[in-house]
């Protein structure tokens, strides 16, 4: 009798491109280490620094971004009083998709009490055609803090690629819990920031170019917890008192959010964002041991 081929979970994520990552850290005589590691394909995780003041990790890709059907996924944990960096490798690609087929992103991060997450992936680069839903949730007991950057450009645009993709959604979501073991059957923590964006050139809709004018990126970086209320600080009293300069190339406001500071930057030129990012970030490179950006940006 001709053998029947039964459908199981795993046969499902390998045909539509499932890739999971895993990063564990925790102290091991007074210094991050990573405890935990793992990826399945297509998704990478590189540990370039395992142990020392801080953890440096790295995602990316194999084809370097994502196809239509590959849904990723990222979990993070760390211990108390560690210190992580979360880069990624290049800038995320998001290849056309004409079959607009479901492709995207999850990451979930969670920080026991008195650690410090500085989550700063290279901007997301959608292709004309393409689509892609982020998703990206944060989970904070007393005393941690995180850094959160999210950028996105406006596709090849010197190849006339300007906001030219399908539909482009990204949700960030931080929550603080009084539960210092965060543990996963406890009741829902207390949701304290919460930042959703949607580009969609579908009918009805604005195409994304129109709404964006001259400018090729956009990013946010925010800074919560007790970890980062000084550099939260010197944001809010810089940004505040720059004047407001007609047709300027880089734009940036900034706002107060919960035990912290909230920064949007629009710009013309990607580097030029990248460079302005840097500046803010730059303060981090005490906490972390080391500056995570000094060869990158």
């Amino acid at each position: 009798m001709r053998g029947v081929s039964i459908p199981t979970p795993v046969a499902d994520e390998l045909r539509v491109g499932v890739g999971r990552a895993s990063l564990g850290v925790d102290l091991v005589f007074r210094a991050s280490t990573v405890t935990s590691a793992f990826a399945t394909s297509p998704l990478k995780l590189l540990t370039p620094r395992s142990r020392g003041t801080s953890v440096w990790a790295y995602t990316s890709s194999f084809g370097g971004g994502l196809v239509a059907g590959d849904q990723t996924r990222l979990d993070i944990r760390l211990g108390a009083g560690t210190r992580c960096f979360v880069g990624t490798q290049a800038s995320s690609k998001i290849y056309r998709n004409p079959g607009r087929r479901p492709c995207g992103h999850t990451t979930q991060a969670r920080l026991a009490p008195d650690s410090l997450l500085v989550f700063a992936p290279d901007p997301v680069q959608a292709f004309a055609q393409s689509i892609y839903v982020q998703r990206q949730e944060f989970e904070l007991a007393p005393g941690a803090g995180l850094a959160l950057v999210d950028w996105l450009t406006s596709g090849r645009a010197a190849c006339g690629e300007r906001w030219a993709f399908d539909q482009f959604q990204s949700r960030n979501e931080v929550s603080t819990s009084a539960d210092s073991t965060l543990d996963a059957t406890r009741v829902n923590p207390k949701c304290v920031f919460l930042d959703s964006l949607k580009l969609d050139s579908g009918p009805g809709n604005l195409a994304p170019f129109q709404h964006m004018g001259r400018f090729n990126c956009l990013a946010m970086l925010l800074l919560v917890g007790p970890p980062l209320r000084e550099a939260a600080a010197r944001l809010l009293a810089e940004l505040s008192a720059q004047p407001v300069t007609r047709r300027a190339s880089l734009i940036g406001s900034v706002s107060p959010v919960h035990d912290g500071a909230l920064l949007r930057i629009a710009g013309e030129d990607v580097e030029a964002v990248g460079r302005e990012l840097h500046r803010h970030l730059a303060c981090l490179s005490d906490l972390l041991g080391d500056d995570p950006w000094a060869s990158k940006w």
